[in-house]
């Protein structure tokens, strides 16, 4: 049986838009929770049927707010996570360990059908970082607040409106040269966010809970793999150079101190360690939902922005591609 309300936390984010486009279309209401509805509403209110959203704007750490939204929903959706720690507040602790924990405990207290929290793949093996310890501690703290919810930890998700594709062939159109940390060989395995949304939906729908999902696309690809393809879909040539780990440690302690930075320390240990299945939990193939997008097949769709001649390089790309 369908929920009638999904409650969910983050839902402005890339995830979140594709999430709430899902739910609605299959006839799901959706609460979104947001910290600014005057620079949020706009956004949210766009992805999905209208008449299936609500949009409510509270501080995440605002327990009686959120606890009246927790009276009235089936299922909540965590999609909130952060890349690096850019104040007191937004910490790794704050937001991946005693945010979800929060969210665990209420879930439980409400008896909710399902709480769902997005993590990520990888971080059992990555001891030394900061983030990878949060995100473990935060797992650790719902199981134990509310043993029935459903943990997904995917690799990179990608789309047009994500932060890692996007980012990348902005940095190929406008550097000679583009550093290989760890020679290029770490392995990834990226997930469209519309297979991620896929997979949320069907743990929904299906009723599955208790348990850890490793969410994958259909490819195995190295790092340097993915910045060549990126170089082929945007046509342009770059000087690839492995970076030695020193240097890449003091390039990363000088980007850590921008306001939205290229990489930090942590970044750089997590790319020690491969992001792909580690065959001690279910994937989502194993729970009847595989991923269908292709990494060049989805990417090409809006790489044409990052060509000489944007939208109208279009077909002269194709005429080569299928020379």
């Amino acid at each position: 049986m369908k929920p009638k309300n999904c409650l969910i936390f983050g839902g402005s984010g890339q995830i979140g838009r594709y999430l709430i486009r899902k739910l609605t279309k299959n006839n799901i209401r959706v609460t979104v929770v947001t910290r600014n509805i005057h620079q949020k509403s706009f956004i949210i209110k766009t992805q999905g049927n209208a008449g299936y959203i609500d949009i409510v704007e509270a501080n995440i750490y605002d327990e009686k707010k959120i606890r009246d939204l927790f009276s009235k929903s089936d299922v909540c959706i965590n999609l909130i996570g952060i890349l690096f720690e850019k104040n007191k507040g937004n910490t790794f602790y704050n937001i991946h360990t005693l945010f979800p924990s929060l969210l665990s405990k209420l879930a439980k207290e409400y008896k909710l059908k399902n709480y769902i929290h997005i993590s990520a793949l990888g971080i059992n093996d990555a001891k030394d970082s900061n983030y990878a310890k949060s995100k473990l501690d935060g797992e650790k703290n719902i199981f134990n607040d509310f043993p029935i919810s459903t943990i997904l930890r995917p690799s990179i998700v990608y789309s047009v409106d994500d932060n890692f594709t996007t980012n990348f062939m902005t940095l190929l159109n406008r550097l000679p040269i583009f550093p290989l940390y760890y020679s290029g060989n770490t392995k990834f395995t990226p997930i469209h966010c519309s297979d991620l949304t896929d997979i949320i939906y069907d743990v929904i729908t299906k009723n599955i809970n208790s348990k850890i999902i490793e969410c994958v696309g259909p490819e195995v690809i190295s790092f340097k793999e993915i910045i060549e393809r990126l170089l082929s879909l945007i046509d342009k040539k770059r000087l690839l150079l492995p970076m030695p780990l020193p240097l890449a440690s003091l390039t990363a302690k000088v980007f850590q101190l921008l306001p939205n930075p290229i990489l930090t320390e942590d970044q750089l240990r997590l790319l020690k360690y491969d992001n792909i299945l580690s065959g001690k939990y279910k994937s989502n193939s194993e729970i009847g939902t595989p991923s269908k997008k292709y990494f060049n097949n989805e990417v090409k769709k809006y790489a044409y922005m990052w060509r000489e001649g944007g939208q109208f390089s279009t077909e002269k790309y194709l005429t080569k591609e299928s020379n």
